[in-house]
């Protein structure tokens, strides 16, 4: 640490570097981002004081990187859900404010709806004789809105549609989890009452303004870790990211919060990005289900890459000398020495449709020698989040002039 912190010094001296990662977006582009912020707090309205209170650290990196990189349509994961927005209007403010010289954000339009997080169920889930969150939640919660999301644009939102409230047993491909003797690890009335979505699966289309739509398809599935050999969040966290499979191929087995049937027409362009919690090949996920992604005929993979993803695998060691993944694609830091956690993987996407012309792509996650190193560090302690902010720029369609 003590090399670390004597190179932190030395390129806080300079104000640019030959290593620093290209952040240019390129004209005629949009530029679409996912970043899991890590602003989640264990207490309702916790979140809100703090940036009310404003001068926080991690908000400030926070902020910093979505200045550098400067997105057109970003979604956020994990800012606490309030049911009057107010935590969501509180951080489009600090985005106004510029930090270290880096250009302000500002976004016109946004989008936020509640999440099944702390959500209680009525059913006893954990079998403790007690009905109470986080354990028997829809989604794993201390209070109701806790992992939120908010989609943010600089384009007018022209439509919204919901998935809070699809059961999970409605999916053709729903796997229930089972115990070790092969029987339900849920009674049949708590199964069929469980939620699909963990939080929300939102479908949000945007006016581009070469006058397309655009449909941006966002979800936060659960960890596939924390329960046992039955596997339920890892199950959970593959239908979660099935649905979408099934959503972009029309799927009539699909109904909104407000009762619309049906999936996406075959002819509009979206783009799948989020926290997917899910890596193509290490990790605890089940990887078939991602895979029945990258793999769509409908979807592409620009597969963003960083130096420093690969600069802290090899400083970190431990499991991640052991994975599969290019560590260049990593997106999320959880360094484990001790071969007892994951270590970094890739769980952030933003996967286009295969109409949309892919024009660059990166993975915020500077090198050791690049002066936004200060943003991101080597993960201990975490400066702004434990995830890293992913973008990929989509051209625009340019009309002749009149």
């Amino acid at each position: 640490m003590r090399v670390l912190a004597a190179l932190c010094l030395a390129i806080a001296a300079f104000p640019a570097s030959p290593w620093a990662q290209d952040l240019a977006k390129p004209a005629d582009a949009v530029r679409i981002a996912t970043f899991n912020v890590s602003l989640a707090r264990g207490q309702a309205g916790k979140l809100i004081s703090e940036l009310r209170a404003g001068g926080a650290p991690q908000v400030d990196a926070v902020a910093e990187i979505i200045q550098r990189v400067q997105p057109d349509i970003l979604l956020i994961n994990e800012l606490d859900h309030d049911p009057r927005r107010e935590a969501l209007t509180l951080f489009l403010e600090t985005l106004k404010v510029s930090r270290n010289g880096a250009q302000p954000s500002l976004f016109e339009h946004s989008f936020t709806a509640p999440v099944n997080t702390g959500v209680i169920t009525g059913r006893d889930l954990d079998g403790d004789g007690r009905i109470r969150a986080p354990e028997d939640a829809h989604g794993w919660g201390l209070f109701e809105g806790q992992f939120g999301m908010a989609l943010l644009s600089a384009y007018p939102i022209v439509s919204t549609r919901t998935f809070q409230k699809t059961p999970w047993s409605a999916a053709p491909f729903a796997d229930p989890p089972l115990t070790s003797d092969g029987g339900g690890y849920y009674a049949p009335n708590v199964w069929e009452a469980l939620r699909l979505s963990s939080k929300n699966h939102w479908d949000v289309a945007v006016a581009l303004p070469d006058g397309r739509q655009l449909h941006l398809l966002a979800s936060h599935p659960t960890p596939p870790v924390f329960d046992g050999p039955e596997d339920r969040n890892g199950l959970r966290n593959a239908a979660e990211i099935l649905f979408w499979r099934d959503y972009v191929d029309g799927a009539d087995w699909i109904e909104d919060d407000v009762g619309e049937v049906g999936g996406l027409q075959a002819n509009a362009s979206f783009v799948i990005l989020g926290d997917l919690n899910n890596d193509p090949a290490d990790g605890d996920g089940v990887s078939g289900a991602l895979w029945a992604l990258l793999d769509h005929a409908r979807v592409q993979d620009p597969s963003p890459i960083s130096l420093g993803g690969s600069e802290a695998a090899a400083l970190q060691a431990g499991v991640n000398a052991t994975h599969q993944t290019d560590p260049a694609l990593d997106t999320a830091d959880w360094r484990d020495e001790t071969g007892k956690g994951p270590g970094n993987l890739r769980v952030d996407y933003v996967l286009p449709s295969s109409d949309l012309k892919v024009l660059g792509d990166g993975v915020f996650w500077p090198s050791l020698v690049d002066p936004l190193w200060r943003l991101t560090g080597d993960g201990k302690p975490i400066i702004s989040s434990d995830h890293r902010l992913v973008w990929v720029d989509i051209a625009l369609e340019i009309r002749p002039s009149d």
